[in-house]
Parts: C-alpha cells; sequence; structure tokens
C-alpha cells in the first residue's frame, strides 16, 4: 500500500509499506518497493502505524451508549428530565454525568432522583462514584443499617441515612441488584465497529468478569466470550477482579474461546479512585486508598504466572507511592518491568516522576483528562494541582509511556487525545508534547505497553491507520477533524 507518505514517532520514513501475507515486510519510498505485476492499493493521505488505545473499557462504553448520556443535561432538572423520558417498566441506567457541567455544581441525591418513577442509578463519568434513587437502594436492600464495604462508602446524612451518593465499591452493591441493558452482544459489536472507524486496529481493553466499574453493563467477561469470533478488533483483555480464582478462571475462558483476536494481557487493580470522584488517595489525607498490599501482590504474582501482566490504577499521589511499593516488590522477586504498568499516574511531584522513570514500568496515560478537568483541577486541588497530567515531564525523565482514553470516562478518539497532548487549553503548557512524540503514544507506546512488538517493523503484523491529512503537520486543535480514510488489520483493509 502507498499513500502521501508513512510517518511514526521518528517522522516521515517513506510513502509506502510493503506486506505480505498479513506482516509488514518493508518500509520505505514506493518507488523502491514496487515490483512488476505487483497489487498496490494507493490511498490520497498518511500512513501511520496502526492507532491503538492502550486503557478502555469496551462493554462499559457499549452500556454508556445503550443508557442515558448526561454529560450535556445542563442542570439538574435536565438530568431527571432525561430519565424520566427513558423510564419504562423496568430499570433506568444514567451514564457520564460531571457535575461541574451542571447548573447547580453537585451530584444528584436519592431525592432528586425519586422524581423518576422506578429504579434509578446514575453512573458519574469517571466511573468511580455513581447515584442511586430510593426505589433503585430498596431494590438492593441498602439502608441505614448497610456497612460501607472495604474500599467504597456511602454518603450519609447527619443521620446515618444513604443518600444515594455511591463510592468506589459501594457501587456494586445496588450495580449488582439491578438488570444491564439488553443485547449487549450487539452494542458491544456496534461499539467496537465505530472505535474501528476511528483509526483504533487493537485495544488495551479492561474487562470485569461481573458488573464493571461503568454504566451497569453486567457480566462484562460474558459478553465479551459470547461474541469471541466477531469481534472487529483485537481485545487484550485485563481482567479487573480481586479473586485469584476467578482471575484464573477468566484466564483460561478467554484461551478457551479460541479467538485471534482475544488474549489474556493481566489483571487490572485499583489503588485508589478518581480526581472528581473526591476517592483519589492524595498524601494529604484525602481520598480512599484501594490497594490491600498483600491481597494485591497474589493476585499481580497469579497474573504473570499466567503468562499476562499487571495494571494498576493510581491517580493521588498517596497511591501512586503505595503503588511503586507493590511494583518494586515484583521486580524485585524478579518480574519483568515490561509486563507492569501504572494506568494514569495523575499526581506526581518531582519525586514520583523520577521513582517511575527510575523504575522501568509503563504508564497509561490519558492526555483528554486535561481537556476535561482543567476547569475545575485548580479549586479541587489547589497547590497540589501543579503536579497533575504531568505528561511531558514523564516523558522527558524517560519513562515508558502509552496513549489511551480510558472510555466511557473520555472519547475514544486517538486523534482527541493527542490534540490534548499537544495543546492543553492553557493548564500546566509546558507539560505539553511536540506532535511525534504524541503520535508515538498511540503506537509505538501503546505497542510497548501491550508487550507487542514495534509496529511497522519487518515481521510484526500490517496493522495501518491511513489519515486524510499528516498528524505531524496539522494544527493540534484541527486534529480531532482529520478523517480516518482506511483502518488496515493483519494486511486487509477492514470494512
Amino acid at each position: 500500500m502507498s499513500g502521501d507518505a508513512v510517518v511514526t514517532v521518528d517522522g516521515r520514513i517513506g510513502d509506502a509499506v510493503l506486506v505480505d501475507g498479513g506482516i509488514v515486510v518493508g518500509v520505505g519510498d514506493r518507488d523502491h518497493l514496487a515490483r512488476p505485476g505487483m497489487p498496490e492499493q494507493r490511498y490520497r493521505g498518511t500512513i501511520v502505524p496502526g492507532l491503538v488505545d492502550a486503557h478502555l473499557h469496551p462493554v462499559g462504553l457499549a452500556a454508556a451508549r445503550a443508557g442515558v448520556d448526561l454529560h450535556d443535561a445542563g442542570d439538574l432538572a435536565g438530568v431527571v428530565a432525561a430519565l424520566a423520558e427513558a423510564m419504562g417498566d423496568g430499570v433506568v441506567v444514567g451514564t457520564r454525568l460531571d457535575e461541574h457541567r451542571l447548573t447547580e455544581d453537585r451530584l444528584p441525591t436519592r431525592t432528586d432522583l425519586d422524581a423518576v418513577p422506578g429504579p434509578v442509578l446514575v453512573h458519574r463519568v469517571c466511573g468511580h462514584v455513581a447515584v442511586a434513587n430510593t426505589a433503585a437502594l430498596d431494590a438492593a436492600g441498602v439502608g441505614p443499617q448497610t456497612v460501607d464495604p472495604p474500599g467504597g462508602a456511602l454518603d450519609r446524612s447527619p443521620h446515618g441515612v444513604p443518600t444515594g451518593v455511591l463510592r468506589e465499591e459501594a457501587i456494586p452493591l445496588v450495580a449488582a441488584a439491578l438488570p444491564p441493558p439488553s443485547h449487549m452482544d450487539e452494542h458491544l459489536l456496534a461499539t467496537l465497529g465505530d472505535l474501528r472507524r476511528q483509526g483504533l486496529t487493537r485495544l488495551g481493553a479492561i474487562v470485569a468478569p461481573a458488573d464493571g466499574p461503568f454504566c451497569g453493563g453486567g457480566n462484562e467477561l460474558a459478553t465479551v466470550l459470547a461474541v469471541a469470533d466477531r469481534l472487529p478488533l483485537p481485545l487484550h483483555v485485563y481482567v479487573a477482579t480481586n479473586d485469584p480464582t476467578t482471575l484464573e478462571r477468566a484466564a483460561r475462558d478467554l484461551e478457551a474461546a479460541g479467538s485471534d483476536r482475544l488474549r489474556f494481557a493481566g489483571v487490572k487493580l485499583f489503588a485508589d479512585g478518581s480526581y472528581g470522584g473526591g476517592t483519589a488517595a492524595m498524601r494529604t489525607g484525602e481520598g480512599i486508598l484501594r490497594l490491600v498490599p498483600e491481597r494485591d501482590r497474589r493476585l499481580a504474582r497469579t497474573a504473570l504466572d499466567l503468562g499476562g501482566g499487571l495494571a494498576l490504577h493510581a491517580i493521588g499521589d498517596a497511591a501512586i507511592d503505595a503503588a511503586l511499593d507493590l511494583l518494586d516488590d515484583l521486580t524485585d522477586d524478579g518480574a519483568d518491568p515490561a509486563r507492569l504498568r501504572l494506568e494514569h499516574a495523575s499526581t506526581t511531584p518531582d519525586d514520583l516522576v523520577d521513582r517511575i522513570a527510575a523504575s522501568g514500568i509503563g504508564v497509561a496515560i490519558q492526555p483528554a483528562f486535561v481537556g476535561s478537568e482543567r476547569s475545575w483541577l485548580g479549586e479541587a486541588l489547589g497547590p497540589r494541582a501543579a503536579d497533575a497530567h504531568r505528561f511531558g515531564s514523564l516523558h522527558r525523565a524517560g519513562a515508558r509511556l502509552g496513549g489511551s482514553s480510558d472510555s466511557p470516562v473520555e472519547p475514544p478518539s486517538p486523534l482527541w487525545g493527542m490534540r490534548w497532548a499537544r495543546n492543553r487549553g492553557g493548564f500546566l503548557p509546558d507539560e505539553a508534547v511536540d506532535a511525534a512524540t504524541a503520535l508515538g503514544w498511540w503506537t509505538a507506546g501503546a505497542h510497548d505497553l501491550l508487550v507487542l512488538p514495534p509496529p511497522l517493523a519487518p515481521g510484526s503484523p500490517a496493522d495501518l491507520t491511513v489519515l486524510g491529512a499528516d498528524p505531524l503537520v496539522v494544527p493540534a486543535a484541527d486534529l480531532p477533524d482529520v478523517p480516518v480514510v482506511a483502518v488496515w488489520q493483519d494486511g486487509v483493509p477492514a470494512a
């Protein structure tokens, strides 16, 4: 195949890719690679390595699209109106609520949502907080007598009555009691097809063998396995569980599915929550520290023994401290740092920047967080906002970084993420990076985190994305408008 140019993190490296049997044979100038009689697919556009999202919740994204999207509700009256309009005879699930976008600038409570006639569960956009109305709480048997679960909390009135706000591990108390959307398998296939049309060629997929942290999608692993032979994209599955037996069973089930588009990648664990949910574990004492060292060390070792790795969520600096202690223990015991990842690493003062870079572990970053959080991070974090989302500093220190969206938290388009990597809208502008580095995070960097060979190297799978303009030249603000011309997977143009 050939185009106007082939560009990578190293810049322009030619205008053609020679493919044979689904494998890259060579990259360079068309005049040197072409042979008489050789079939050729020519494109008006720029060829880049196949774009990869290193951290995305595919079933959560599918469930969000099946639910009621509240991101643009405007105010609490708009939230209630949207939920009431969707209410049928059963349960209504709201998704992507961001209270900072509401006129009232606060989360709803059970009493706000009681205006909807039936059980309601609303998930905050971060996936770490949800709000249930009285009917949903009653259906789950949650009341004043309910004890906060380990790693979670129910907000309560001064009299001890739950307000409906559920944080972290308290969310499953209600979510597990409510039915998931119907036809989740078809919702998932449609969602993955849309992701491919946005230029993605594979995903680092966070999947729970139960209801996941987003949007009430039911047993996520079961949904993925049900469509294993029809997946539009390869999924490198990190299983979100705190139980070693469940992890082992999930790894076996993924292998038994017999799909070349499903791979067990490891275990996903949580050290804390989120900025927006107020559950990020900070050195100043705020938040919820969810990491349990002995339990999580056992889970990580189980995943490593199964041939996978560890993806460890950590937002606050206290959570990152605890996570790095665990990761250091694993590497001291012989674990390969290439199979160990931090997810987010959002609060990184200088000492943590240096410690992450020295550790050799990878970090799945989400530059689009800057776009959605920059207006309120200063108020929420105070002086600590200067340590937030320091992707440029991590890059300059030599940390292994891969780009991702954490969708449905952020839009899944890689070009949207690259836009915020390059231009941070005025928030810590020195942490921005150049266009080649941003492209590299969603190509070579994401490959690295998924323990894949470098893209476009001879012998690597011919996964390619063709864009309507050169992402190294297009102004950052215009990147989201660049069309995806074509996607190739294993040397074949995707339908």
